[in-house]
């Protein structure tokens, strides 16, 4: 008995030494600046994401990671955890986080901090600029009375979207490295740039990655597993108009701006991201801009249901043949670009991803919900490339902000959901008992 005890301290105390790691390993990442540009056309889009991908490298070379490769032209990161001996058959699994953080937030400077024992109260952020995380705007915040939380100053986002899941896969890997006895298949893992900006996919190579499945760890709230998100296209709707000076414009001008408003007016009012949730799809004007002469309006259509999302498209174009039809041939264009696609056509083949991700929760005491995504994951673009990839909570919260946060209880608990999806895979391969 003594023994058993003693080996369980022992355990105990190299998995808490594992998870101060991740938690220094994860407020040093948020540290180094990786926001991409949208108005970048290199891969990357910005340079500085070679930072944390040679830290990266760094530190897998250090923990014994195989097979690392860096993509130093495209800034990508790939390793391998190789399988535990009596596991070489099992599925090889792979874990996708990105380095990048959005660009609607500065992330220069970031100076996180960690609220300990949270008291349930509004967090003050910063106060000599008097920035507060007010209860009463994110409830939420309640669910986590007496954990502790990782916040911002309130002058940046924090960038656990997504350095919480690169965190939590360098400490799965690190786990397994470090006790390569329990029983595993090879793991594979990928750090990969500008997924904020759509183009995490652009340039990754999924023959070299090599995995039979995966999971991107890039969702929100612990517990969350996404295997639906919205079909997805960009549209650019184009107003030709006509400009005289106003005082003799009778009959002669035809002003852009209100013909795109008319257009905007034709659009259903309630199908907009203000007036919607779940699996309920949206029109959503994103830019405008312009003058009598010309008016350029920028749309995301968004919709869970294909046929409602082609349906979505149909009459974008319809309004505008009818207003062509009413000031002339030409007057106004919708070019219309598809960005992605609905995931779960992809996934539903290999449901074993849900149920196993589901499983792992439930054995680490987390109580998994199955959720849509109102957004893209590059999960997504993966599965349609051929590697079935759902997504997984990271954590965190309120991302692309400076009301972001993540608990650190968070970060431990998923970290321990991977390990058990891994283990799982080894023990039942695709058929995880239901239930358990």
């Amino acid at each position: 008995m003594y023994i058993i005890e003693l080996l369980s301290e022992m355990v105990y105390k190299l998995r808490s030494e594992i998870m101060d790691k991740t938690i220094e390993n994860f407020l040093r990442y948020v540290k180094i600046d990786t926001q991409s540009s949208e108005e970048s056309t290199t891969i990357p889009s910005t340079m500085k994401q070679h930072d944390l991908a040679r830290q990266l490298v760094s530190e897998l070379e250090a923990m014994g990671a195989a097979e690392i490769t860096y993509d130093k032209e495209h800034c990508y990161v790939y390793a391998t955890i190789p399988a535990s001996a009596g596991c070489e058959k099992a599925p090889v699994l792979g874990f996708i986080s990105h380095m990048d953080t959005s660009p609607a937030v500065t992330d220069t400077n970031v100076n996180p901090r960690i609220v300990e024992n949270y008291d349930g109260k509004d967090i003050v952020l910063n106060a000599a600029e008097n920035i507060v995380m007010k209860v009463e705007d994110f409830p939420e915040l309640l669910h986590y009375m007496g954990q502790d939380l990782i916040v911002t100053d309130g002058t940046t986002l924090l960038g656990a979207d997504d350095k919480a899941g690169v965190a939590e896969i360098m400490d799965m890997a690190a786990s397994f490295l470090l006790n390569p006895e329990r029983p595993h298949g090879e793991i594979r893992i990928a750090f990969t740039p500008d997924e904020e900006i759509g183009r995490g996919t652009d340039a990754f190579d999924v023959a070299r990655f090599g995995a039979d499945f995966a999971y991107t760890v890039d969702g929100g709230a612990l517990g969350e597993i996404e295997y639906e998100n919205f079909n997805a296209a960009s549209t650019v709707v184009t107003v030709q108009g006509s400009s005289i000076h106003p005082g003799s414009a009778k009959g002669r001008m035809l002003n852009a701006c209100l013909v795109l408003m008319e257009f905007q007016g034709m659009l259903p009012a309630f199908q907009n991201p203000a007036f919607t949730e779940g699996y309920e799809g949206f029109y959503h004007l994103d830019s405008l801009r312009g003058d009598v002469e010309q008016a350029v309006a920028e749309y995301l259509v968004r919709d869970h249901d294909r046929a409602a999302f082609e349906r979505k498209k149909e009459f974008m174009q319809e309004c505008a043949a009818l207003l062509n039809r009413k000031y002339g041939e030409g007057t106004i264009k919708v070019e219309i670009t598809d960005s992605y696609y609905n995931m779960k056509e992809k996934i539903l083949p290999h449901m074993h991803l849900v149920e196993h991700a589901r499983r792992a929760m439930e054995a680490v005491g987390v109580r998994p919900e199955i959720i849509p995504v109102r957004g893209g994951t590059d999960g997504a673009r993966l599965s349609f490339m051929g590697l079935p990839c759902p997504n997984l909570c990271a954590g965190g919260h309120n991302f692309h902000g400076k009301y972001e946060y993540v608990p650190v209880r968070s970060l431990e608990k998923i970290s321990a959901i991977l390990q058990e999806i891994v283990s799982g895979y080894a023990r039942y391969g695709l058929e995880p008992p239901p239930g358990e």
